[in-house]
């Protein structure tokens, strides 16, 4: 699967493209075929579409991410220190915050959020737990960081238990705040005991109103790309950098208190309050297939679990099937019972590891993809495994893998032929893609990979239209090519490590950036076929590209192109077999920008601009022009 040669700038077509399209034979094609990839990068799960709205709410810690006190603060006098309490509030939060006031004082502490809370006039639930004889009123609020204002505020009498930790829980219904500058208060009297608090939480309404649950606007944004599967956990992300840091499932499920959290691989700790039955539950919400990635039996800096050794974490993988497809009959499917999801969730796809072709990965292809492999294949005939090298060094019968794939925008418009000679026995997820640099060196833009040529800052459009003809190709191989998904999702633009991104965001969902490759992906996924449309065409590909497609449930034929490197209009007579009528008709919708560098920036418009034309046959051909860096598709029916 390597690179064609990259064509050279062309001066347009002077003639119309011939094309001639039936709806008879033709491969069928995959129904996953545009996805999304998640991992915990940017801060796009803990501060991002994860709603918890509290930063560092259960001073979780590690010996790579110790426990602190930031971000929060105390309210006057207030001392705060953290302790190992006696009787902790559990075994995975050991850690909770000693809180002292002197007595006619009114103490208490504060959060800032993840930079910033956004107040809307809605309802937000929050809880925290109490340890202590403490016996006075508690007074929650939402304040302005900046001025006087109060938001919201309300009080609740403490229902300590001396030596017991209690949960209190409160709502709050504030007026609409100006701006995300504000803060999260918790006040106590001062002087009328002790008192320790851990696990201080506080929730917006969520997607589907689902307890712990996720962002509306960024899930809204998510459905709006019409996507059909979710890569998860995800990346690096999943294999942790150090010996007892990777993802582990049994350690994400439960009440909040049940987890102790871990660093991820991306300069920050996670809280796991984004687990396992979130990700099944965002895939419910969504309608989307779960691809679950498992642990591969190495860590991100290498290390790899011996072949003797790796049987436990085999068995591991395959208690996690269990729990998420078991009955109640079995170990773990009760367990999943137990925690409130007697219902099982099923599982087509599961993938081995993350990019274990990346480094001397000890084992990945003679014994460590083999184990678990056999072991779910003997349980599970019917799931796809799935290698996570993106070759053929890891495989076995009936398999795939997972090729990933981050280029310049004319590198990924020379591979729209990527797959046409792709080896049919062993279909090919593209688990993450984009288009990361300029074509031609850009100074100063994005993030500095260790002196290497920066990452430009945002997606571009002259990207987006690379990404089509790469996902095109991808397209026109859709009985071998199962699915592509954007890579990274998501972008918190106050602290992130990677661009760029298909969706940025802050702490105020009116202001989410919706990349131009985010509308490029919307308009090809929300367009499908069931089988590739064969067809003629007069000319070679290049500078125009595309594919046609028939559905066979609903009748429609799709056609999709995108032109690339030219300085003139490409025009198109298209026929489609049995419509002969001067009288067929058909829906045309371009996507253009004003230049190929355009990017949607915060703060400013949407630079994608989206035309949508009625055309009539003329003797049975349907006749339109393309112009550079255009995307389009054209829908019409057999019976038009």
């Amino acid at each position: 699967m390597l690179p064609t040669k990259i064509f050279p700038l062309l001066a347009g077509i002077a003639s119309a493209i011939n094309i001639k399209v039936s709806n008879q034979g033709g491969n069928a094609t995959s129904p996953l075929m545009y996805g999304i990839m998640f991992e915990d990068i940017n801060h796009s799960g803990d501060g991002g579409i994860y709603a918890e709205l509290i930063q560092n709410r259960a001073f979780q810690g590690s010996t790579e991410f110790p426990s602190t006190l930031n971000p929060w603060s105390p309210v006057g006098n207030t001392q705060l220190t953290l302790q190992n309490t006696s009787v902790p509030l559990s075994s995975a939060l050991p850690i909770s915050v000693n809180a002292v006031a002197a007595s006619g004082t009114q103490g208490g502490l504060q959060n800032p959020g993840w930079w910033g809370f956004s107040v809307k006039s809605q309802t937000y639930k929050g809880s925290f737990w109490a340890l202590g004889d403490y016996s006075g009123i508690f007074t929650l609020s939402l304040k302005s960081a900046v001025t006087s204002d109060v938001w919201d505020s309300v009080q609740i009498h403490s229902k300590s238990k001396p030596g017991q930790w209690v949960q209190h829980a409160f709502t709050l219904h504030p007026k609409a705040a100006p701006n995300t500058n504000n803060t999260f208060v918790l006040e106590f009297e001062g002087g009328k005991g002790s008192l320790n608090l851990n696990l201080i939480s506080l929730f917006p309404p969520t997607y589907n109103n689902r307890p712990n649950g996720l962002r509306p606007d960024l899930m809204a944004g998510l459905k709006g790309l019409n996507p059909s599967f979710l890569r998860m956990p995800g990346g690096n992300n999943l294999e942790g950098d150090s010996y007892g840091y990777r993802w582990r499932w049994d350690r994400t499920i439960g009440p909040l208190t049940q987890r102790p959290g871990r660093p991820g691989t991306w300069g920050y700790p996670n809280t796991d309050g984004l687990g396992l039955i979130e990700y099944l539950q965002w895939c419910d919400d969504l309608a989307i297939e779960p691809i679950l990635a498992i642990w591969s039996g190495v860590y991100l800096g290498g290390d790899a679990i011996p072949q003797a050794d790796l049987g436990p974490y085999v068995e591991e993988a395959m208690n996690e099937l269990e729990f998420i497809m078991g009955s109640t009959n079995t170990k773990y499917g009760a367990l999943r019972a137990s925690l409130g999801y007697p219902n099982p969730w099923m599982i087509n796809y599961v993938e081995v590891g993350n990019e274990d072709n990346l480094a001397d990965y000890t084992g990945y292809g003679s014994y460590r993809f083999r184990m678990f492999h056999d072991a779910i294949r003997a349980a599970y005939p019917n799931i796809s495994i799935i290698s996570s090298t993106g070759d053929y060094s890891a495989v076995a019968a009936n398999s795939s893998t997972d090729y990933h794939n981050y280029e310049r925008p004319n590198i990924f418009a020379s591979q729209f032929h990527l797959f046409d000679h792709a080896d049919r026995t062993h279909p090919i997820l593209l688990g993450e893609y984009a288009a990361v640099q300029f074509n031609a060196p850009q100074a100063d833009q994005g993030v500095d990979w260790s002196g290497a040529e920066k990452f430009m800052p945002f997606p571009n459009w002259v990207g987006a239209v690379g990404e089509t003809i790469y996902t095109l190709g991808a397209e026109r191989n859709g009985d071998i090519v199962i699915g592509c998904s954007y890579a990274p999702g998501f972008q918190n633009l106050n602290s992130y490590q990677w661009t760029p991104d298909l969706v940025s965001f802050n702490a105020d969902p009116d202001q989410d950036v919706f990349s131009t490759s985010y509308y490029a992906i919307q308009l090809l996924s929300s367009h499908r076929y069931t089988h590739i449309a064969p067809m003629t065409a007069d000319t070679a590909f290049g500078p125009a590209f595309f594919v046609a497609g028939y559905d066979e449930g609903t009748q429609d034929y799709t056609f999709k192109a995108t032109v690339y490197n030219t300085t003139a209009p490409v025009p198109f007579d298209i026929s489609f077999a049995g419509l002969n009528s001067s009288h067929s008709t058909a829906t045309l919708t371009v996507l253009n920008a004003p230049d190929g560098l355009s990017s949607n920036t915060p703060g400013g418009s949407n630079v994608v601009r989206r035309e949508t034309y009625r055309l009539t046959a003329n003797g049975g051909v349907f006749s339109f022009s393309l112009n550079q860096y255009d995307i389009a598709v054209l829908t019409t029916k057999y019976s038009s």
